[in-house]
C-alpha cells in the first residue's frame, strides 16, 4: 500500500518513538514488517521483546537494513523496563543513523508501564517523544481473549490507535459487535480496520497520539466523548469547563488527584485554558506520572473551553467533575 511520504524529523528533534502492542498472535510482527519494508524513506530502529513467539523475522529485518535490539528476557512491562532504558540510551550515541524508534512489545505486556518510562526517566525524556502507543486488535478472537484475559482490555484501553486485524475473517455483523466492543473500553482512539497489517502508514507512524494539538485539529469535539462501562469497570470520563482555569489550583488538585488514584487512572488528557495565558495548554498523565506544556494560542474566533479525559478504573465522575471545577477562577 501506498503511503504520503512520511516527514522527516530535524536531527535535533526529540526522537519519535511508536510502541505497537496487542495479544499473542494479534499481528504485531505482521504490521511491524509492513511498517518496515514499505517505501517510506526512513530507517527505524526496532526494539522487539516477546518470549514464547517468534519475533520479527530476521532475514525481513537485514532487507530493511534496521538495527533490531531483541530482549527476550522478560516482558517489558515488568523486569526489563531497566533493559529498554538502557537501549534507548545505546541509541542515542547513533542518533544520526535513524528516523524513529519501534518497541514491539510482547502480546502479554501491559502497556502503560512502557509508556511511563517515557516520562519516569530524565535522560529518556529529554531525547524522545512517545508518538503513539498502537494496539493491534484481532477481530476474529478478539471477544473470547476479553473473557480470558485483562492484559487484552489493558492494551485496548490504553491504545491512542487501533488496528482492527483480520477482518476478512469475520461478517459485516460480528465485525460491527467487535467495534461496539472496542468503543466500550476506548471511546477516543481511532479504529482502522486491517487485513494482514497492511494499513496506511500515516495512520499507525507520526500520528501524534500523545500530542492532543494534532487530533483536536482533525476532530474538535474529541473530547466530548461519553463514558462507557465494561465488566471490568474501564471508564473514560470526558470533562469540560467553560471558566478559565487557575493554573495554581489545577496543578494542586491534579497533583493531588494523581497521587492518591493514579493506580486506577491509566490515562488522563486534556487542553486547558489557564487565565491569563495566551495559549492552549496540552496536559496529559500516565498513571501517577504527568506532563504538560503550552502548544500555542487559541484559534481567532475559538471558544475557550476546557477539556479534560480520564480513562481508568473506579472513576468516581461527579467527585472528578466537582475537583475540575474547583479549579475554575473565582
Amino acid at each position: 500500500m501506498s503511503d504520503t511520504p512520511l516527514s522527516s524529523e530535524p536531527a535535533n528533534a526529540l526522537v519519535p518513538v511508536t510502541v505497537l502492542t496487542g495479544f499473542l498472535g494479534a499481528g504485531k510482527t505482521t504490521l511491524l514488517n509492513h511498517i518496515l519494508t514499505a517505501e517510506h524513506g526512513r530507517k527505524y530502529a526496532v526494539v522487539i521483546n516477546e518470549f514464547g513467539e517468534l519475533g520479527v523475522d530476521n532475514d525481513l529485518v537485514v532487507d530493511a537494513d534496521e538495527e533490531v535490539f531483541e530482549m527476550n528476557n522478560g516482558c517489558i512491562c515488568c523486569t526489563v523496563r531497566g533493559d529498554l532504558i538502557r537501549i534507548l540510551g545505546s541509541l542515542m550515541k547513533r542518533r544520526n543513523k535513524f528516523d524513529g524508534i519501534i518497541i514491539e512489545t510482547t502480546g502479554l505486556a501491559d502497556p502503560a508501564p512502557v509508556a511511563q518510562t517515557f516520562f519516569a526517566d530524565e535522560d529518556v525524556r529529554a531525547k524522545t517523544r512517545l508518538d503513539a502507543v498502537v494496539t493491534v486488535v484481532d477481530a476474529y478472537n478478539i471477544e473470547q481473549t476479553l473473557k480470558e484475559s485483562p492484559e487484552a482490555r489493558q492494551q485496548i484501553a490504553f491504545a491512542d490507535v487501533i488496528i482492527l486485524n483480520k477482518t476478512d475473517l469475520v461478517d459485516e455483523a460480528r465485525l460491527k459487535s467487535v467495534e461496539d466492543t472496542l468503543r466500550g473500553i476506548n471511546a477516543l482512539a481511532p479504529i482502522h480496520k486491517a487485513q494482514k497489517g497492511n494499513v496506511k502508514l500515516t495512520d499507525v507512524m507520526d500520528v501524534g497520539g500523545f500530542d492532543l494539538q494534532r487530533i483536536l485539529a482533525s476532530t474538535p469535539d474529541f473530547l466530548e466523548n461519553t463514558h462507557h462501562h465494561h465488566e471490568e469497570d474501564l471508564t473514560s470520563v470526558s470533562l469540560t469547563l467553560k471558566t478559565p482555569l487557575d493554573a495554581g489550583k489545577f496543578q494542586m488538585w491534579i497533583g493531588a488527584l494523581l497521587q492518591e488514584k493514579g493506580a486506577d487512572i491509566l490515562r488522563s488528557k486534556g487542553i486547558l485554558n489557564f487565565e491569563g495565558q495566551p495559549d492552549r495548554f496540552a496536559f496529559q498523565a500516565v498513571h501517577m506520572m504527568a506532563d504538560g506544556n503550552a502548544i500555542g494560542p487559541w484559534k481567532e474566533g475559538e471558544e475557550r473551553i476546557s477539556r479534560l479525559v480520564f480513562i481508568g478504573r473506579n472513576l468516581n465522575r461527579p467527585q472528578l467533575r466537582r475537583g475540575f471545577e474547583s479549579c475554575a477562577v473565582a
